[in-house]
């Protein structure tokens, strides 16, 4: 062997080597192989939720995989074990750092994880948001799980119908800088004032989906208002506190409360009638689409602009809309009727 390589002399093996390292695919700098795709994209593609450990999350997450399993391309998911703004800048900088293709978030501040956000795009990293948007200029497109006046407006008819439209209510909501939650509880709102002069919202609380602090709002909401008649929790965290917290004080049933949540989560206070009825999309779609998306993107079929179509694998064909959105789908109500038909 060795007289083989003194005969065909260096040049050859330098040709060799080249093969090796064109066959191999890209490396990064600690030299392991990163898969390419056909279009030259690195769909190594991070998932940045509001926080890790939550049920609604872990189902957008699995959607995401899925996505990543078609699309032939990479997954994970990173994020802070609390709801908290500033706790997700550091993993924005760190996917940066690691030169991911995309990075997909649910902002829990619109606002402060912008600059964060803005710097990783100045490195050519791809921003999608899903779930909760952020500052438009600190992404490309932004995933709505549905329309936020439909979610708003239907949450208080969902009410509406439980409290024979009359009685004190609250809102449960997450965090006080939410876009989302603060976007559907301003339709909540005004829905309440142009639809049912005889409800009245007392109060909004934010049980920053947590689970203990959603658990204790809801307790002292119930106690400040001995009348109150109905709670919204547009948060998974915080309809399922909520209805627990209800229970310990033999209220089920007797304060109707609605919101968004998972059937599997939620599955048990609907059959026992704390729960009426609630709303939600399917969230493991949300993550597909939102992974889809960041695909695209990164590999440039698509740019995000407005009007531009295209195809999402098994979700069909999709537009982007004003301001950079695509919308996932309406809602679904789920009930005691139906709620066994349905696994996530």
């Amino acid at each position: 062997m060795k007289k083989l390589f003194q005969t065909l002399g260096p040049s050859f093996l330098v040709f060799v080597l080249l093969m090796l390292v064109a066959c191999g695919g890209t490396t990064t700098g600690g030299g392991t192989p990163t898969p390419t795709t056909s279009s030259g994209g690195n769909l190594n593609i991070a998932f940045l939720p509001k926080q890790i450990n939550n049920p609604y999350f872990d189902t957008a997450a699995k959607g995401g995989q899925l996505a990543a399993t078609d699309l032939k391309g990479q997954f994970k998911q990173v994020g802070p074990s609390t709801a908290n703004a500033a706790a997700q800048v550091p993993f924005i900088t760190t996917l940066t750092e690691q030169r991911v293709g995309a990075i997909v978030i649910s902002g829990d501040d619109p606002n402060a994880v912008a600059p964060a956000l803005k710097q990783a795009m100045s490195q050519g990293v791809k921003v999608v948001s899903y779930d909760a948007d952020v500052a438009p200029d600190a992404r490309n497109v932004f995933i709505n799980q549905a329309n936020s006046e439909q979610i708003g407006r239907s949450e208080v008819d969902l009410l509406a119908q439980q409290i024979n439209s009359a009685g004190q209510i609250a809102v449960l909501s997450a965090a006080s800088t939410a876009a989302n939650q603060n976007t559907w509880i301003g339709f909540m709102k005004d829905e309440l004032a142009t639809k049912y002069p005889n409800m009245q919202l007392v109060k909004v609380v934010y049980g920053n989906d947590d689970d203990q602090t959603s658990f204790n709002d809801t307790l002292a909401l119930l106690q400040q208002y001995p009348n109150l008649k109905g709670i919204i929790s547009p948060t998974t965290v915080g309809i399922a506190a909520a209805a627990r917290a209800l229970e310990s004080v033999k209220k089920g049933g007797k304060v109707a409360l609605t919101g968004l949540g998972t059937p599997n989560q939620l599955r048990q206070y609907v059959k026992d009638g704390t729960i009426k009825g609630f709303e939600l999309w399917d969230p493991g779609n949300l993550g597909y689409l939102a992974y889809y998306v960041a695909a695209l993107l990164v590999e440039g079929k698509i740019k995000g602009t407005v009007g531009e179509t295209f195809t999402a694998g098994k979700l069909g064909s999709y537009t982007i809309g004003a301001n950079n959105v695509v919308l996932l789908g309406p809602p679904t109500v789920f009930n005691a009727a139906n709620i066994d038909n349905f696994n996530f």
